[in-house]
């Protein structure tokens, strides 16, 4: 390690440091009506020194929320969405540079084994996995700022991704900040701004759940009932395995004849007995379909080729009357 890097890792840990001594001993000067008079001392120069406020803050692990809600209060819903737009990006770019450049080992050990997942999930999809990582909290917001700063992702593509994602959640808190001091000044339609931001906090909060349904819809790959029995009563080879439990594997619905079991909770552990079967459809059965379906992307991202899950499982299958092990 060159006494360039360890300078320059010994100034960004100094000033870490002092950024969050520095809050820690002006709280008081963080209320919102001290901002707002401070800001509109500054006339023209107070958006950009906004902007400046918000970008530091991210560097420096303050929650964003609360500028996000400051921006709203000073500037109004749309300025002060475009500004905490501008500040968030600034600031995540910031700390994606300093990630990059100069403190590489410090992230790494604050991301812990998270880094890992983070860096295969960026070299695999690109931008589209930090978009992801935006929208789907894997990973703190402040700390993903110094976390994709490890990954190759090229910086374009990080702050376009970075930007775009961030709209939702930043309209949200823009307009319920907007709406607390429409509520201060007594107007009536404040109710209606606070509904709004909070409606859209809640569409946040639902994108993750969406993205993974989408996500799981569009990648299993299905097999009817009937395609299976055919399939089974022809020469081709294909290996059924069923991830319920034993007890619902020998139970009421029973199961396929020649059917494997293993049971979800055990398939990570028990991929290896199945190497064999990497390059043979694997169909993937349980009770409906919901496990199988799980299964199937463990097996996917563990390299298995043909993997297929029973639509509607044991239960559609008992409905269309094919036979099962000892009936």
């Amino acid at each position: 390690m060159t006494m360039r890097t360890i300078s320059s890792r010994l100034i960004l840990g100094l000033a870490i440091v002092a950024g969050v001594l520095w809050l820690a001993l002006h709280r008081g000067q963080l209320d919102p009506v001290l901002i707002e008079n401070a800001i509109r001392g500054l006339g023209p120069w107070g958006p950009a020194a906004h902007v400046v406020l918000f970008a530091l803050g991210t560097v420096l692990f303050v929650p964003g929320a609360l500028f996000g809600l400051a921006g709203g209060v000073l500037f109004g819903p749309v300025w002060g969405s475009i500004l905490n737009l501008a500040g968030a990006t600034l600031g995540a770019t910031a700390a994606f540079l300093v990630a990059r450049y100069v403190a590489a080992d410090w992230v790494r050990e604050k991301a812990g084994a998270r880094i890992e997942r983070l860096i295969k999930g960026v070299e695999a999809e690109g931008w589209r996995f930090v978009a992801l990582t935006r929208l789907v909290p894997l990973i703190p917001f402040n700390l993903l700022n110094y976390a994709l700063g490890l990954t190759r992702i090229p910086i374009a593509s990080y702050m376009l991704a970075s930007l775009v994602c961030m709209v939702p959640g930043t309209l949200a808190y823009t307009w319920l900040g907007y709406a607390g001091r429409e509520a201060l000044a007594g107007n009536d339609a404040a109710i209606r701004y606070g509904l709004m931001g909070l409606g859209l906090l809640a569409a946040v909060a639902f994108v993750p759940r969406l993205l993974r349904r989408f996500r799981s819809e569009g990648t299993v790959r299905w097999i009817e009932v009937g395609e299976l029995a055919s399939r089974l009563a022809g020469a081709g080879d294909i290996a059924v395995i069923d991830v319920r439990g034993p007890d619902e594997f020998s139970g009421l619905l029973s199961h396929i004849a020649n059917a494997r079991n293993v049971p979800l909770p055990e398939l990570p552990r028990r991929v290896t007995e199945l190497r064999s079967l990497t390059e043979t459809p694997v169909v993937l059965v349980c009770k409906t379909d919901k496990r199988s379906a799980s299964a199937a992307a463990m097996l996917d991202a563990a390299g298995f080729q043909d993997v297929f899950v029973l639509r509607g499982g044991m239960v559609c299958w008992n409905e269309a009357g094919f036979p099962v092990a000892d009936r």
